[in-house]
């Protein structure tokens, strides 16, 4: 048996792109016959509604109440809810598992990493990165930043991108690095909740702890995707309008050319 994990959802008490609170999204996911959801609000570089000016306990507590209101949702009605979070570099994001509030509280550092830092420190302390929809190619992205060595996996189907080309560059990106490659829906709103659009990852085993779900990733034991039929297809036309930087384990800028390491246009 596959249990069905959403990877990547925002609500409005966090992430100031969402409209839905953290509770609503409990019946619409047990409807669609999910396991297990996991709440990914946007931190402290990214899309936040929460003020930089508040003292760091006060931001973390604030920024968890998402998540922990879910969480008690879903501990009434059935539906397992887990911790993450999604932060920003140059238009590039990043979804962290494997770290929790108290950890959180621990660490104020974790507001001003690069990527190397935040790659290195969460692996440390056996979290896990994945690159969240890499190709994106949206009016505030300027450049498309790919972390080639700072990530343990690439999330190449997200519901939230427009074009579906986007996701089939990620898969092909993925395949070409070996990089594990995950699903999710990156919902921001109940309502767009469908059949058809809810993305997610699939295990062999049930998730007791965030750490299973890392451990899936780190060993490559992932069971499968959810997504829509031939999102990720790469057909080798797909278009990349932006300028695109590859970076190293370092986190630096390699000026390599991205068509010949996808062979596309």
């Amino acid at each position: 048996m596959n249990y069905l994990y959403e990877t990547h959802l925002h609500t409005c008490q966090a992430s100031a792109c969402a409209l839905s609170r953290g509770r609503e999204y409990i019946p619409a996911y047990k409807a669609l016959g999910y396991t297990g959801i996991i709440v990914t609000d946007h931190f402290f570089n990214g899309n936040s509604c929460l003020s930089r000016n508040l003292s760091w306990k006060d931001w973390v507590n604030r920024f968890c109440q998402g998540y922990e209101e879910t969480r008690e949702a879903g501990e009434q009605q059935g539906l397992d809810v887990f911790f993450g979070w999604e932060e920003t570099f140059d238009g590039d994001d990043y979804l962290v598992y494997g770290l929790d509030k108290e950890w959180l509280l621990q660490h104020p550092e974790a507001a001003h990493w690069t990527r190397r830092e935040q790659y290195e420190t969460v692996r440390f302390y056996g979290g896990c990165v994945v690159q969240a929809h890499p190709f994106r190619q949206h009016y505030y992205i300027d450049t498309i930043h790919l972390s080639t060595a700072c990530v343990d996996a690439v999330e190449a189907a997200n519901a939230g991108n427009e074009e579906q080309s986007y996701d089939a560059l990620a898969m092909k990106y993925a395949q070409t690095l070996g990089l594990p490659v995950t699903a999710g829906t990156d919902i921001h709103d109940v309502r767009d909740l469908s059949p058809g659009m809810a993305f997610g990852v699939y295990l062999d085993k049930k998730m007791h702890t965030i750490g299973d779900y890392v451990a899936a990733i780190r060993e490559h034991t992932l069971g499968g995707l959810r997504m829509s039929p031939g999102r990720c297809d790469f057909q080798g036309n797909e278009r990349v309008k932006l300028p695109v930087d590859i970076r190293d384990k370092a986190d630096r800028s390699t000026g390599a050319d991205l068509r010949k390491l996808l062979a596309c246009r």
